[in-house]
């Protein structure tokens, strides 16, 4: 597995102009991002242990964690995501879901997942059944991303993060969802061998340090 460095760093609305300035003039805008940004929708699993949501608070050096995601609301391109961590690294891997896929995970139906061609479903299947995975908290944000080749370095702003209360709605793109209790929105910054001076001096904030904010921690605060 190829993991890679992270950053996080939680910022205000203030923050955000000024990083957006600086971005703006020494990277190039994900090629994704629709008007310079772009529409983020998550399905997050955890068990009845909340097993996901403890690693996280009590800061385990392994963790990881499954979630479903898709984009500027077309549900024809949904991926399942499996992001590992390891003593701050962080790698992830994905597989491409349908909507009926989707569907049947969230209203408990698995069996064709033994049979799937893909390795991580299969793999995703084996902890929903070991482990009791199940549709937990829907997130979602808006995100300004940058992107710069050196490095393979990938910059994010996150804001407007926002939770769902019925995870049966996540394919509905319209369902109601709130804001978080914690109006923070989130730097995120991304490498892998080496992080450019140019980028490092770029996202620096007088007063700010990394942290280990999660928005599927924030947004599990209504349950």
């Amino acid at each position: 597995m190829n993991f890679r460095h992270e950053w996080k760093h939680e910022i205000n609305a203030e923050d955000i102009l000024l990083l957006r300035q600086r971005l703006q003039a020494v990277m190039k805008m994900d090629e994704h991002a629709v008007q310079g940004r772009y529409e983020v929708r998550s399905l997050y699993f955890d068990n009845a242990a909340d097993k996901v949501l403890m690693e996280k608070i009590n800061g385990m050096k392994y963790r990881e964690k499954f979630r479903i995601r898709y984009y500027n609301c077309n549900t024809n391109r949904i991926m399942l995501e499996k992001k590992t961590k390891y003593n701050g690294l962080g790698t992830k891997r994905s597989a491409a879901l349908t909507k009926e896929e989707v569907q049947a995970v969230i209203d408990g139906q698995w069996d064709w997942m033994m049979e799937s061609e893909q390795e991580l479903i299969r793999e995703w299947y084996t902890k929903i059944i070991t482990q009791g995975l199940r549709a937990k908290t829907i997130v979602g944000y808006t995100r300004e991303p940058f992107v710069y080749g050196p490095g393979n370095v990938r910059v994010t702003l996150d804001y407007n993060i926002r939770t769902g209360l019925d995870c049966t709605d996540f394919l509905n793109f319209r369902s109601i969802t709130v804001p978080t209790r914690e109006q923070t929105a989130v730097l995120e910054v991304k490498w892998d061998a080496f992080l450019p001076d140019i980028i490092k001096d770029a996202v620096q904030l007088k007063g700010r340090r990394t942290s280990a904010f999660s928005k599927y921690q924030v947004c599990r605060a209504y349950g």
